[in-house]
């Protein structure tokens, strides 16, 4: 199989998993979340040809459905392959990833959403507050202007790519030190008088080809606003295991991440013993990380459309970020 019939196969597999109607824009969302890169122009181009050859019919601005014909082809070509399970696109980011803690220098992994300018700015003081409170990863952000391009994307006209670091920063970072983090699923986090509870939601990451926060906020299913006005509500969280005889260590390297704004530490465990609940495996220690995408959650909360959203979106060097704060008067310079 040709590489252009392999990505023909790849987007009449996410049609057939998703069972639904899709556009090319949420096409090439489901693939970035399983770690295929592809531009919308490419996919619209491999979807009309797909029209033409009957594996797939479009139905107007509402997108496009697989076929029988469609089906047939993938069960003859797919060889019950799936996109690839969340855990290893993980597992290759942290691989890629340069930040050096010493220098601070190198690039960190960051989500990316495309956003309305005015619908930023409306809902801006509620997403600072996310950042004040702990409920994001870390202090920092980029905006990416309209016209600049984001892995085959183009920011539209009236629109900002907003970036926040990704959760997985910490996986890398501790590889560099030697540390391996295992990441073992993505939840809705209680919080009863600002402090974590109990998880309400879970799926693992080695069973979801999309970032589970993703599709938490995108279903509605978060309550920032409760958390940031009474203490209680519920956020994106990460669970993640460590090697127990490397808590010192991690502990140390958390205040450092802390210190240049890349904290995100909800709660430490200890070794061998279950964390909210959650066991934890012989020999390790949990963890419970602030989701990275939590920003995005207060937009749609207040039912502002996010144009596109990208969880573990890519690789962005450190010095492109700065600090929440700088958001307003940034913005008001676009």
């Amino acid at each position: 199989m040709d590489k252009k019939d392999r990505k023909k196969i790849e987007i009449l597999r996410v049609l057939k998993e998703e069972g639904k109607l899709l556009t090319s824009a949420q096409i090439v969302e489901i693939l970035h979340s399983a770690g295929v890169s592809y531009s919308e122009r490419a996919v619209r181009m491999y979807l009309q040809s797909m029209d033409q050859e009957g594996l797939t019919q479009p139905q107007g601005r509402k997108g496009r459905i697989i076929t029988p014909a469609g089906l047939r082809e993938l069960q003859e070509n797919d060889g019950g392959r799936g996109l690839g399970f969340l855990s290893a696109k993980i597992d290759r980011m942290t691989y890629r990833m340069t930040f050096d803690l010493p220098t601070c220098s190198g690039e960190v992994i960051v989500n990316m959403s495309i956003l309305p300018v005015r619908d930023l700015l409306e809902c801006l003081d509620d997403i600072c507050r996310v950042f004040q409170h702990g409920y994001a990863m870390g202090e920092m952000v980029s905006l990416l202007r309209p016209g600049e391009s984001w892995q085959g994307t183009v920011i539209p006209p009236g629109h900002v790519g907003f970036c926040t670091v990704c959760s997985v920063t910490f996986n890398g970072v501790l590889l560099k030190h030697g540390i391996p983090m295992l990441s073992r699923f993505s939840g809705l986090l209680e919080l009863e008088n600002s402090k974590p509870s109990r998880f309400t939601e879970i799926i693992n990451y080695n069973a979801t080809t999309v970032d589970p926060l993703a599709i938490f906020i995108r279903a509605g299913m978060t309550n920032y606003r409760d958390a940031l006005r009474t203490g209680s509500g519920l956020i994106g969280a990460a669970f993640r295991e460590l090697p127990d005889e490397s808590r010192p260590r991690v502990e140390g390297i958390i205040e450092r991440m802390e210190k240049i704004g890349l904290g995100g530490f909800l709660k430490f465990g200890l070794p061998n013993q279950s964390i909210l609940g959650i066991p934890v495996s012989e020999g390790y220690v949990g963890a419970i990380v602030v989701g990275g995408l939590n920003p995005i959650a207060v937009l749609v909360e207040a039912g502002k459309p996010v144009f596109r959203s990208w969880a573990i979106s890519g690789l962005m060097d450190y010095h492109k970020l700065f600090r929440y704060t700088e958001l307003p008067a940034r913005l008001r310079e676009i």
